[in-house]
């Protein structure tokens, strides 16, 4: 099948995003489809860091962590237009696995957000995630070396910002304590090269 932009249909389907065989991935939001672009080389040191961290931390539990590209159907019972491709994503239900995707509220989610992406990640996915009673929503904001972290309490998020050396612990994830000075280590080498 062609790629999305090519057909005349204004809205898709997650099985319309089945067919689609290009090499490009893809966002589905409400039925429109957004092309994800290559991550930067910052954009994936970040989300080596945070892999590792998190990673090592569920070694030996029972919820695992998983990166893009997996699609999150958050409600594949009753929507059949949103599949999300979050940059690292927490899951403690395993039961919601099907053989393509994931079809439930994920407890922990990251987005390393990026110009191209920024308000995609701070509104759209914000609110999707919020409806859908996603526990936990970080932010990264690499330009800025800060993290907005959303904790769901009583049907509302809870808003944070850490930057710089701070450390933060996941609401999620018990225990897990995130160094962001080891997250954001690797952008000094980048800006070195301006």
């Amino acid at each position: 099948m062609a790629r999305p932009q090519e057909k005349l249909k204004e809205l898709y389907t997650y099985e319309d995003y089945l067919t689609w065989d290009d090499d490009v991935r893809y966002e589905l939001i409400d039925g429109v489809p957004y092309a994800l672009a290559a991550p930067s080389p910052i954009h994936q040191d970040i989300c080596r860091e945070l892999s590792l961290i998190i990673g090592n931390f569920l070694k030996g539990k029972s919820c695992k962590m998983y990166f893009a590209p997996i699609d999150i159907r958050l409600n594949a019972d009753t929507d059949d237009s949103d599949v999300f491709q979050p940059d690292i994503v927490v899951i403690c239900d395993k039961t919601k696995f099907d053989k393509q995707s994931y079809n439930g509220t994920p407890d922990f989610i990251i987005e390393i957000t990026s110009p191209s992406t920024n308000r995609r990640d701070r509104f759209v996915k914000y609110h999707k995630y919020l409806q859908a009673k996603v526990p936990e929503y970080w932010i990264i904001d690499p330009d800025n070396r800060t993290v907005s972290v959303f904790i769901l309490e009583n049907g509302r998020y809870m808003h944070s910002i850490f930057g710089g050396t701070e450390k933060l612990i996941s609401s999620v994830l018990d225990g897990c304590e995130i160094d962001l000075a080891e997250v954001f280590a690797s952008i000094d080498i980048y800006e070195d090269k301006d």
